[in-house]
């Protein structure tokens, strides 16, 4: 039997095995800050824009931690769903897999300035939640950075937290960025979306984030800003539990026929790291790039290439998860309408990423940004802004028994 075919398959067990239920009826946030979801929720929505203090919620990142409490991050946006202004980097716990939400807390606060980009990892051998973060003046826009208008001092920064309290309390944001980011580089975005903790191989127990850049233009050459052709991909990492940190893999081709922007990454079952991203507006037709890394992120093991099998995810940000377990497969989760932000779906892959298939829609209303969790051995959790006020929904889902092809 084919990858395709297998592929396919399993995309079909799973949709004859769902069986969606409304989601329960969100209650008004309770004295201790909570949303209730009801028992059994199929869906919680833990930000809601125009509430706690934040006009919008954008961005999400989650991880399940060793105690298997979910935390769910997100940018806090103040003065509005903008990109730029006075944003803080937020989350949200919750201690029963979705359901219910306690009170939101602070990670990282902008002060007036843009604290975004979460990409938090627990780390396999001690625990701790580890979350790297960018940030930059509250002024300054992406196209002035692109530009290089922006001084460095103002320009885009990263910084990196931890907590040992299962997301209880993190530290304070400590500056990375003269070990991550190179000379000339402008644009910098870490994730988003969780990072990865390598369990298997010479590398196990890296923390690995994938992230973009852009450079500057060579010189002589027209600046004219925001040049897509100099997005470029690549991964930062730490062999020590997130205390020190360096640069892996780079993507530096900047042809313009693919230009890699927003980048997953997920550690296969044979110990490779497969990577996924955004193209942001590459002449090859397709949305949608893949690569590999064959040592622990270090370098990539050949350049981004286009995944057509993804032609239906539009220009946006979107998630990977490996599942674990036997005959597990690689999940992505992103919106499922080419020419717009809509219908948030899964896609699966069972060979892998060489090519994935669809499983399932989980709305038809609008969607952009998501991130996945395994909650159980046969249960994901989606973490994905829906509806047009830009709020953040968990969606459970329910995956069939997983056994050999």
């Amino acid at each position: 039997m084919t990858p395709l075919n297998r592929a396919l398959l399993t995309g079909l067990a799973l949709l004859a095995s769902f069986t969606p239920r409304p989601p329960a009826a969100h209650a008004g946030p309770a004295q201790a800050g909570l949303v209730q979801a009801g028992p059994g929720c199929v869906s919680s929505v833990p930000y809601v824009s125009g509430k706690g203090g934040y006009a919008a919620y954008r961005i999400p990142a989650v991880v399940r931690t060793r105690a298997g409490t979910v935390l769910a991050f997100a940018e806090g946006r103040r003065d509005g769903a903008g990109d730029t202004g006075d944003i803080d980097v937020v989350l949200r716990r919750s201690t029963d897999d979705g359901c219910t939400w306690g009170p939101l807390t602070v990670v990282a606060a902008g002060h007036g300035d843009t604290r975004g980009n979460p990409a938090p990892v627990v780390d396999p051998s001690t625990g701790a939640v580890i979350v790297v973060t960018c940030g930059n003046s509250g002024t300054a826009t992406e196209a002035q950075i692109m530009r290089g208008e922006v001084p460095e001092s103002r320009g885009r920064r990263v910084y990196v937290q931890r907590s040992g309290d299962d997301g209880r309390h993190f530290s304070r944001p400590r500056e990375i960025t003269a070990q991550v980011k190179r000379p000339g580089w402008r644009w910098y975005a870490t994730g988003p979306g969780h990072a990865v903790a390598l369990t298997r191989g010479p590398h196990s127990g890296r923390l690995l984030v994938p992230a973009d850049h852009s450079a500057a233009p060579p010189a002589g050459s027209h600046d004219t800003g925001r040049e897509p052709r100099y997005y470029g991909g690549h991964a930062l990492y730490s062999d020590d539990g997130g205390h020190t940190w360096h640069l892996g893999s780079e993507d530096a081709t900047y042809d313009g026929r693919t230009n890699t922007n927003e980048t997953s990454a997920a550690q296969l079952p044979d110990g490779r790291l497969y990577f996924s991203a955004r193209d942001q507006g590459g002449s090859t037709p397709g949305n949608r790039l893949g690569s590999y890394s064959d040592d622990g992120g270090l370098t990539l093991a050949r350049p981004y290439t286009v995944q057509p099998t993804l032609n239906a995810v539009p220009m946006v940000q979107a998630a990977l998860l490996q599942l674990q377990g036997p005959h597990a497969p690689l999940l992505l989760s992103a919106p499922s309408v080419p020419t717009a932000r809509r219908a948030m779906a899964l896609w699966s892959s069972t060979d892998a990423g060489r090519t994935f298939g669809k499983l399932l829609t989980l709305s038809d209303r609008p969607a952009a940004y998501s991130d996945l969790v395994q909650l159980a051995p046969t249960t994901v959790g989606v973490l994905y802004e829906t509806g047009a006020s830009a709020g953040i929904e968990f969606r459970r889902v329910r995956l069939p028994r997983l056994r050999p092809s």
